[in-house]
């Protein structure tokens, strides 16, 4: 008898849903909002999709309150943790010489480019300001198709859930700009996101710096992952002028 198997889209976590998972309960009702959608997407979806990490979400999450980077990093654990790769780099350098992701956010480009490198079906984020962002959407999809790249599907835990037809809908707040709306869990992270673009001036540093803690990684039994497939690159058409 013909065993069929299926495969689970995959989900990049971002490292602020991350932090919403482990987040203190919040009386702030957006907040609030924004840690149930993202436990629910971690309890009640963890048989439909296939959820994992990378280097600079790992970087990202170990940082800022000692009890509360030790939770985050617990919490995800277990996940497959995506492979460092020069593809990758190179995709994040078109991202920031493009303007598609500003230059002090290198990170943020980071994960763009690890996911879509990685053919990884979806990126849930709570970035609004530079991965999750409406008018920024087409130009990083351009500029990652330019790059021989089938985009990867960029939205929050909310628009993943809703989108496969989940039944009961967090409510929605259509009184905030969600490029401008921030709370104590965003601060944070766009603080660490920051400090470490800081930390980075140059082009490759940080590839470098995720490089190493990959090789740190696999000495202490990390695991890494690579799902690039050279074969399945957009074929790049070639103007006039490049000739």
């Amino acid at each position: 008898m013909l065993k069929y198997v299926t495969i689970k889209p995959r989900v990049y976590l971002e490292s602020t849903v991350v932090s919403y998972l482990v987040a203190r309960p919040s009386s702030n009702p957006i907040l609030a909002s924004r840690q149930r959608a993202s436990q629910q997407l971690w309890e009640d979806y963890a048989d439909k999709f296939e959820f994992v990490i990378s280097e600079i979400v790992r970087a990202e999450i170990q940082k800022g309150n000692l009890t509360a980077a030790r939770q985050r990093l617990a919490v995800v654990s277990s996940l497959t943790v995506l492979a460092v790769l020069p593809e990758v780099d190179g995709l994040v350098q078109k991202l920031l010489d493009t303007g598609a992701i500003p230059w002090n956010s290198e990170p943020d480009a980071q994960h763009i480019a690890i996911a879509t490198v990685h053919s990884v079906e979806y990126l849930v984020s709570w970035n609004h300001k530079h991965i999750v962002n409406e008018n920024k959407s087409e130009h990083i999809n351009q500029v990652c198709r330019e790059a021989g790249f089938q985009p990867t599907t960029i939205c929050t835990p909310i628009q993943l859930m809703e989108d496969t037809q989940m039944k009961e809908s967090p409510e929605k707040h259509p009184e905030y700009d969600p490029e401008t709306y921030t709370d104590p869990i965003l601060e944070e992270c766009y603080r660490i996101k920051a400090e470490i673009s800081a930390q980075f001036k140059k082009p490759g540093e940080l590839y470098a710096y995720l490089k190493a803690m990959e090789e740190e990684g696999k000495r202490n039994g990390v695991k890494y992952v690579s799902y690039y497939d050279p074969s399945k690159r957009i074929p790049i058409e070639k103007s006039d002028g490049d000739d």
